[in-house]
């Protein structure tokens, strides 16, 4: 019969007891502690090296290829590949944990102007006359009777577990009452009734549910004020780092449960903290409307999500059901209810169905552009009269995977780069020592190199450039940013010509993807009025070297604007007014997808973007080096 045994985790000093035979990756996310994993327990990536300071497991021969003959004899293993037989004590060392996160908070300041400002759920206090045998009708239809004077002539709906209890509230109050109503779609619905005025503890919370992060943003409904805001890693990291190596984990048996429980606790522990800083109660809580990717937004749900990443790329839903929050677990009012921004295809989200929303581009008579860079780069342009999308796999480049000492932007990440005359200057995240590189250092790394000439236009190095810190270790060719006297692992910093090679495919990804996309619409870049740039990642850009790498177009710095959590913007706009809520609907519906894997030029613009700038020097007029 199999045993239990402890496994601790330090530096955290957290604890799990686990089965026998469970992986150290699993007994770490039972004791709550992160540990990378980019491939979501294959064994492929590396990313998950522990070491064992105290008791024996068994290598995986996996694990070989990860360590040297020396990490292996000092207990260096794969968390994902290595099981627990006995009790254990591990340590999880600096470059497979997340500490101190640079979390995208701060919102996009353009606005979705003209929209109606009334909540998807509203508190509606009432004075309701006592009943007599003139007027002898029942319970519920007295307080719709009210609703309706209120609020129109509408059908108000009522759960049987709010009409259970109604005849006794009603009664105890002196029928002085307060009726919770929300939204959907075209009916109205009675959450609930309290007893008395509580009209002013009506709150809500929005919700971007992104692939990296978690942010939340607590907001008093009646006011529209924003609170406070908080945002966490995503715990489904755990997982797999990309949506697909999740949707892959959370299509084996069991695995969709643990992924959906993973994201909502995060959500809970954003409740909880937001509620305790502002000392109210996770029950004043009456809302939430959550924006992700379609992906997110079906593990958020429990829905499968095999099918978005197979041809030919269905999603489960598009349009999702108000559900109470309740019923999948979130800890807010019982009946407080969650909407779920609408899709538009299976890998173009309702966080850029958000984003439009938040950016006003289906209101403008102008053309605008909005697009959101990551792991996936997700395009939208248009203006009042139409709507176009899609979206291109970068792969990982940009937020530090997929590069030997590429990182997430947290602490110790080297995110900005300057070289000049063989010298070498950076910035890392919370002026730590460097660790590794993340998205934003990546791209400076790229623009120093080729302007220094120590790549080539076609991101090959430059072997015949004397720089001493262009070496070639093991017949690969590499360039240093940190010598190991600098860095906090002991080992030095570097960009390899297999990180040049993954960066030049993710840039040419995002920039074929824009211009396949103006070329299907029949425009020109300095047709475009406004240039939206999204997300964490893209608020940390240097837009003049991102347009010389070739990334962004090449239009005039002005028109290009960095906005933030576009998708908390949206998600909360959606819940401050039904308008909103009904627009995203609308634009959700009314976006042309175009899927780029099945669409010719998209392939021919790839390898035309396969270049420092492009092979086309017209499109980057302002680029000279």
């Amino acid at each position: 019969m199999a045993g239990k045994f402890q496994v601790r985790f330090m530096p955290d000093n957290r604890s799990a007891i686990v089965e026998e035979g469970t992986s150290l990756a699993e007994a770490a996310r039972q004791a709550d502690v992160f540990v990378k994993n980019l491939c979501g327990g294959e064994g492929v990536c590396g990313q998950c090296r522990v070491k064992i300071l105290s008791g024996r497991v068994d290598a995986d021969d996996q694990s070989q290829a990860f360590f040297s003959q020396e990490e292996l004899d000092a207990g260096y293993v794969l968390a994902c590949q290595t099981e627990v037989h006995q009790d254990l004590e591990v340590l999880i060392p600096p470059e497979t944990r997340m500490e101190d996160a640079k979390i995208m908070v701060s919102e996009a300041e353009e606005g979705a102007e003209g929209l109606q400002t009334v909540p998807i759920v509203r508190k509606i206090y009432m004075e309701l006359p006592s009943p007599t045998m003139d007027d002898n009708i029942s319970d519920i239809a007295r307080v719709s009777r009210e609703l309706r004077k209120r609020l129109g002539w509408h059908s108000y709906e009522i759960s049987l577990s709010c009409l259970r209890r109604l005849s006794e509230k009603l009664r105890e109050a002196e029928f002085k009452v307060t009726a919770s109503i929300a939204k959907d779609k075209n009916r109205y619905k009675i959450l609930r009734i309290d007893q008395g005025d509580t009209s002013h503890e009506t709150y809500g919370l929005a919700v971007d549910v992104g692939t990296t992060t978690v942010v939340a943003q607590l907001v008093e409904m009646g006011s529209g004020r924003v609170l406070g805001v908080a945002g966490r890693p995503n715990q489904q990291a755990s997982f797999g780092e990309d949506v697909i190596s999740r949707t892959i984990y959370a299509c084996k048996e069991g695995g969709l449960q643990a992924v959906h429980e993973a994201v909502i606790k995060d959500i809970n522990e954003l409740i909880g903290q937001l509620t305790s800083e502002k000392g109210i109660s996770p029950q004043d809580i009456i809302a939430i409307v959550a924006a992700g990717n379609t992906t997110m937004s079906h593990l958020l749900l429990g829905l499968l999500p095999c099918s978005i990443r197979l041809e030919p790329y269905v999603p489960t839903a598009d349009v999702y059901p108000q559900i109470f929050a309740r019923e999948i677990g979130i800890q807010i009012n019982s009946e407080g209810i969650l909407e779920t921004l609408p899709s538009v295809s299976s890998y173009v989200g309702g966080d850029i169905v958000a984003g439009v929303l938040a950016c006003g581009i289906s209101e403008s008579p102008h053309v605008q552009a909005l697009i959101d860079i990551g792991t996936n780069g997700e395009i939208a342009i248009g203006n009042l009269d139409w709507l176009v999308c899609c979206s291109a796999s970068a792969g990982p480049a940009f937020e530090g995977g997929g590069t030997r000492c590429g990182m997430r932007a947290t602490k110790g990440a080297i995110e900005k780069v300057v070289i000049s005359n063989g010298e070498v200057s950076y910035q890392t995240i919370g002026n730590a020592k460097p660790r590794g590189i993340c998205g934003s250092g990546l791209i400076d790394c790229m623009y120093e190199l080729v302007k220094n000439k120590i790549i080539l236009p076609d991101g090959k190095f430059n072997l015949d450039n004397k720089d001493p810190r262009l070496q070639v270790v093991d017949e690969i060719p590499q360039y240093i940013i940190a010598f190991a006297e600098e860095t906090a692992t002991g080992e030095p910093i570097v960009i390899t010509q297999s990180d040049i090679d993954n960066l030049m495919k993710s840039k040419a990804a995002i920039f074929a993807a824009i211009k396949s996309l103006m070329d299907y619409i029949g425009l020109d870049f300095d047709q475009i009025e406004t240039f939206y740039v999204a997300g964490g990642f893209g608020s940390y850009l240097d837009v003049e070297k991102s347009i010389a790498i070739g990334l962004l177009p090449d239009i005039p710095k002005e028109r290009i604007k960095f906005i933030g959590n576009s998708s908390l913007t949206g998600a909360r706009y959606c819940l401050l007014s039904e308008t909103a809520l009904e627009k995203s609907i609308v634009i959700s519906r009314s976006m042309t997808n175009i899927e780029l894997s099945a669409y010719q030029p998209f392939m021919d613009e790839f390898v035309a973007a396969l270049f420092l700038p492009h092979t086309d020097r017209r499109l980057f007029p302002s680029v000279d080096y």
